[in-house]
């Protein structure tokens, strides 16, 4: 089973999630396996890695399974986590039921202590503005202050988003 897999991960090792990757990615429950671990600590770390893996090799998925990702967010304990389900954002559509969860989850990560979550945290409200445009207002006001305020990092991810029709 892919949680056991993930249990044995050191964490750090690229090369190790990778092939945990490739040894189930075509399982026919690979998704809805690594969403039910999302929402348990012990495998988060593991369990959104491999999810933003599988976006970034073009994987998609239901609304549904975007859904129940995004109703359990505030279940997200450590920084790599909640970095990761930020990068995935982007791949996933943010339905009217759920905008409240992602803003919530924004709104808390963006007082995060650690800088590359709040940097993708920018990233999703501007996703969420670009979805929402009643949030596009804030947002400027988000990256304005970010600007003045944020560490170089945080201020080079702003100046990414910048660049986009925004």
């Amino acid at each position: 089973m892919i949680k056991y897999a993930i249990a044995e991960w050191d964490g750090k090792s690229k090369d190790v999630i990778i092939n945990i990757y490739e040894r189930f990615c075509l399982q026919t429950d690979f998704i809805p396996q690594l969403i039910q671990l999302i929402s348990q600590q012990t495998y988060q770390k593991g369990a959104t890695w491999l999810l933003k893996h599988y976006f970034e090799l073009g994987g998609k998925l239901e609304q549904k399974q975007v859904n129940t990702i995004y109703s359990n967010l505030h279940l997200l304990q450590n920084w790599e986590s909640k970095l990761h389900i930020l990068q995935c954002i982007p791949y996933m559509t943010i339905v009217e039921a759920e905008k409240k969860n992602v803003e919530s989850f924004l709104r808390n990560c963006l007082i995060d202590s650690n800088k590359f979550v709040r940097a993708w945290t920018y990233n999703g409200f501007y996703e969420l503005s670009i979805q929402y445009p009643e949030y596009q207002k804030e947002t400027k006001q988000f990256f304005e202050m970010a600007m003045r305020d944020e560490a170089a990092s945080v201020k080079a991810r702003i100046r990414n988003i910048l660049k986009k029709e925004f």
